[in-house]
């Protein structure tokens, strides 16, 4: 305990904010719902997943700083149970729905959330894909642009959106790559960014029904992940640049304007690079001009100012390490599931690691 006892002791200084919540099941996604709400959702293959959405703290929707705070400071407003593993979630813009994907095929399963008298989350469809069995469980994105679409494929060439209202597909990705996707997402209601697990990135112009795909150069690397800025959604390719990062700690910008080339690179300060990819995260600061962060390498969080950065790709030092996770288990080591940012407040990070644990921390700036 005496480690433990002194990350306590430096959380005083090194963090304005910190509050730790212990779910039932581990899980590997968190997202941000309507109202602030939370979502997170269990992996574990013996069926019987819980989706819950989640009411955070009072202090995350505070002005001021609260300081430290005790365990399960969040509070479950509902909930619903999934056969299978929920490897991804994401909630359909201004709608009360939400879509999940799992193993073992690449079928996507809609849920309602239901109103406020009900604390149920009651699974409302699923949408087949085709030749779904045998597939890797499929990359989900949505969007309200014109209505409620959902982005899906595990793939290259099993890329498609469908329209949720009317479960009617309005887009094929015109491809006959079969390599595996490591992520995809909306850049604007025309543009759909695909990113292979060998890093190869492809532009969709979803306007088209059966849309060819363009191309970007492939970085080094064995598998990546992909990290769009926030502010991405709704600004097309114009936007910040994408990042990428490899299972050896490989990271790399692209402006998707002047692609043929990285706007930067750098090598993040990993402890075992190569080790594994299954829960590689990179994401984007909202609110904090150049910051991203670093997850799925072990138990903690790196933030990197990428500011500085150029196209050497040498090791870049962090300017925060959340160390949380690795302290207070038993057995082995937690390693960080998913990380993602509050989308209002600067330097506020919430992650979840495999021991079940749920931490939401904002550091102090130096």
């Amino acid at each position: 305990m005496e480690a433990e006892d002194e990350w306590l002791l430096q959380s005083l200084r090194l963090y304005r904010d910190l509050h730790t919540f212990e779910l039932q099941a581990p899980t590997r996604v968190i997202e941000w719902a309507r109202g602030s709400r939370v979502c997170v959702a269990g992996y574990g293959q013996s069926g019987g997943n819980e989706i819950l959405q989640l009411i955070p703290p009072p202090a995350l929707q505070a002005k001021e700083a609260q300081g430290l705070c005790p365990e399960r400071d969040f509070k479950v407003e509902c909930g619903g149970f999934s056969k299978r593993p929920v490897y991804s979630l994401k909630p359909v813009p201004d709608t009360s729905l939400l879509v999940t994907s799992g193993p073992p095929d690449s079928s996507l399963q809609v849920w309602q959330v239901s109103a406020e008298d009900s604390d149920v989350i009651k699974s409302v469809s699923t949408i087949a894909t085709e030749n779904a069995t045998g597939q890797p469980w499929a990359k989900i994105a949505t969007i309200s642009a014109r209505a409620p679409w959902v982005l899906h494929g595990s793939t290259l060439d099993s890329v498609q959106i469908t329209e949720l209202e009317l479960r009617k597909n309005v887009y094929t990705a015109g491809s006959l790559c079969r390599e595996e996707l490591a992520g995809l997402a909306f850049l604007d209601g025309s543009t759909a960014l695909l990113c292979c697990v060998r890093g190869r990135l492809c532009v969709a112009d979803v306007r088209q029904p059966r849309g060819a795909l363009t191309a970007l150069p492939v970085p080094a690397g064995d598998r990546w992940c992909l990290g769009t800025p926030c502010a991405a959604q709704g600004s097309g390719t114009g936007a910040q640049p994408v990042a990428r990062l490899s299972s050896r700690g490989l990271l790399t910008l692209t402006d998707l304007r002047k692609a043929s080339e990285p706007l930067a690179s750098a090598t993040a300060r990993v402890p075992s690079p190569g080790s594994g990819a299954e829960f590689l995260c990179v994401s984007w600061a909202p609110a904090l001009q150049g910051c991203l962060a670093v997850s799925g390498f072990d138990g903690t969080v790196h933030v990197y100012d990428t500011q500085s950065w150029d196209g050497s790709g040498r090791e870049a030092e962090p300017i925060f390490v959340h160390k949380g996770h690795v302290l207070g288990g038993s057995g082995d080591p937690a390693l960080v599931t998913v990380h993602t940012w509050h989308p209002q407040k600067p330097r506020t990070v919430l992650s979840a690691a495999s021991d079940g644990s749920l931490h939401v921390w904002d550091w102090v700036q130096p």
